[in-house]
């Protein structure tokens, strides 16, 4: 396939205002000004001037594991007994056949990080998948993706009046801290005896041990986003902030650290003590201050089809236009660990590809295509745009 006239925004170093993709086996094969385009073979999408960028990339959510219209039947988001459940996975659980999946294409969402709720302290693993699909196994970008572990209210709360640890944010730390403690001496044990016995419970934090994947760490409040920061340290793990709703408060902290920053749901209610100081500034001051960012609806808490929109509404209170469009693209890749593969227009990258009316972050922008490993998975039949 090739998509021609299209004013292509790459997030990459060159844009190309009158341009061109050529597609072949599911991968961007080449790109760039129309006066260098080749003959075109096989099908081609005259986009007559709309904004080909790409597909847009959901960092942090749980849809299709917190199923809508389901009730307690299609919410597997948090396995409520144990709060230490690392070797849980999301594929597992993940269904594709939820209705946000449908939401996720026509806004132009090609791929997003889906897992466990933070109920737990160790909730489980996440796994990075491309939203079109009817099994979860050929959605698989990358599976373990991160490792959920959770501070603050949620594990609080959920423990609480149980008669078992956590109840309190101490808890929640040593808690972590047991584990990860076990999970080393383990790791230590398979690296000096390559025949031991493989251990379910602990084999599935190797790849956070090894650097592979990070914690990918509830925080809201700047003293729980700081206790995670102590114990990424203590252990020596990568790690992602997620939701960091007081980040603006201890920016000079993040920036130190260097670990990125997922923000959001800044669309929901403040319906909890720990996202008082929850705004659409945080984003933008973030990002402003040299930290990396990306920006989440945490879907269902805000609806997956308002990313963009969430997006632009952090430009709005103050994040530059051109962040805006990377805190939901090339950013959230990069904080995924998945930019070698999505997350921008360049040869080699897969043809996940969103073609718009206008800029998404604004509110009556429509979206004409969306394509997924080159495939046409959504089209607007209001669409200008002609094969």
């Amino acid at each position: 396939m090739f998509i021609v006239h299209g004013n292509i925004k790459t997030m990459e170093e060159r844009d190309f205002s009158d341009g061109y993709v050529e597609i072949r086996d599911g991968k961007i094969a080449a790109l760039g000004d129309m006066k260098d385009c080749p003959k075109a073979e096989g099908e081609v999408l005259d986009v007559q001037g709309s904004l080909v960028m790409p597909g847009i990339i959901e960092a942090h959510c749980h849809m299709g594991i917190t199923e809508e219209k389901k009730g307690m039947e299609g919410d597997d988001c948090n396995e409520n007994v144990n709060p230490v459940t690392p070797y849980l996975r999301a594929i597992d659980a993940i269904n594709p056949m939820d209705a946000a999946f449908d939401d996720a294409l026509q806004a132009g969402i090609t791929s997003a990080m889906i897992g466990p709720g933070s109920a737990n302290v160790v909730g489980g693993q996440f796994a990075f998948v491309k939203t079109h699909g009817r099994c979860i196994d050929n959605m698989i970008v990358k599976a373990p993706a991160a490792m959920k572990v959770a501070f603050g209210e949620n594990p609080k709360v959920n423990y609480s009046g149980q008669g078992v640890s956590p109840s309190t944010r101490m808890a929640i730390a040593a808690l972590l801290r047991e584990e990860l403690t076990k999970a080393v001496a383990y790791r230590e044990k398979r690296e000096k005896n390559k025949e031991q016995e493989m251990d379910f419970r602990y084999e599935c934090w190797l790849p956070v041990l090894r650097g592979e994947i990070p914690l990918k760490a509830h925080v809201h409040r700047a003293d729980d986003i700081l206790t995670a920061v102590r114990i990424a340290r203590e252990f020596h793990l990568r790690m992602t902030l997620d939701h960091c709703s007081e980040g603006h408060l201890i920016m000079g902290e993040l920036k130190e650290a260097g670990y990125p920053a997922i923000v959001g749901p800044d669309m929901a209610s403040r319906n909890k003590i720990e996202v008082q100081n929850m705004a659409f500034k945080t984003a933008g001051l973030l990002s402003g201050h040299g930290i990396l960012t990306a920006v989440t609806t945490d879907h269902p808490v805000s609806k997956i089809q308002f990313l963009p929109i969430c997006a632009g509404l952090a430009v709005k209170a103050g994040m530059s236009p051109e962040e805006g469009l990377r805190a939901i693209t090339i950013n959230a890749a990069k904080i995924c660990g998945v930019d070698s593969q999505v997350g921008s227009l360049a040869p080699g990258k897969d043809a996940d590809i969103a073609v718009f009316n206008g800029n998404p972050t604004e509110v009556f922008t429509k979206t004409l295509y969306t394509l997924i490993d080159g495939e046409i998975v959504y089209s607007s039949k209001e669409s200008g745009a002609s094969f």
